[in-house]
């Protein structure tokens, strides 16, 4: 059974959704501050982070920012309708996706089972990809430009490994919504992907060989191999 730990100061929604999580096969246990979720959460005991960014003690942003300055644990914030700003910094800081308040707790679930089935996924060997400079090892899911590593979340290595399994091709924001968030695009205001795609662009972009990912407007983004290179 997997745990999950919710850090939010309502109660009430707590025992719901640790009741609900019980008969989906999960276990749910809670914190109703920001102070204790995060001393909860750097343990290593859970599978996934469900986190609030309304929170007493320590506010959910910056309970998301100590924590992954430490850990890549998978986490799903909740935000208010409306925190536009919030829910991109959440994303900015590296949380794995959103869910607006209220919500269907059906909902909660399919999220939550998405983002455990991207990140339980494990290579059967040791296969690398690679795409010019850039290289990735499936299994130990690094990644390197030339001969440093780079840093990154579990949803900018999913994207990653997408792109280089595309380069050269012209891929849609639906497409990588499905098969790095486990998800369809909901609806357009749906902006979670880009924000992964902007992340990763940032990380990649200290590299001598220019914009590796463009945006194509209308169609989506194309991850670019340039000529002497070699996709594997």
């Amino acid at each position: 059974m997997e745990r999950i730990l919710i850090i939010d100061d309502d109660v009430g929604l707590c025992e719901v959704l640790g009741e609900r999580l019980q008969t989906e096969g999960f276990s749910l246990e809670a914190a109703y501050d920001g102070v204790k979720g995060l001393e909860r959460a750097r343990s290593g005991e859970y599978a996934l982070i469900v986190l609030d960014l309304m929170l007493p003690g320590l506010p959910g942003l910056e309970v998301l920012r100590r924590l992954r300055a430490h850990s890549g644990i998978p986490v799903l914030i909740l935000t208010a309708r409306g925190e536009e700003v919030d829910r991109i910094l959440g994303l900015e800081i590296g949380a794995d996706d959103y869910l607006p308040k209220p919500f269907n707790p059906r909902e909660l679930i399919a999220r939550i089972r998405a983002i455990l089935r991207r990140t339980s996924q494990v290579a059967v060997d040791t296969q690398r990809l690679s795409a010019g400079d850039i290289a990735i090892d499936l299994a130990a899911r690094e990644a390197w430009i030339q001969d440093r590593n780079v840093s990154l979340t579990s949803v900018e290595f999913s994207l990653l490994e997408a792109f280089i399994r595309d380069a050269g091709h012209v891929v849609t924001r639906e497409h990588l919504t499905e098969v790095v968030l486990g998800r369809k695009v909901i609806g357009p205001f749906d902006r979670v992907i880009d924000v992964h795609v902007s992340n990763l662009r940032k990380k990649l972009r200290d590299s001598p060989a220019g914009e590796r990912i463009k945006a194509i407007r209308g169609a989506g983004y194309q991850f670019v191999v340039r000529s002497g290179t070699r996709k594997n």
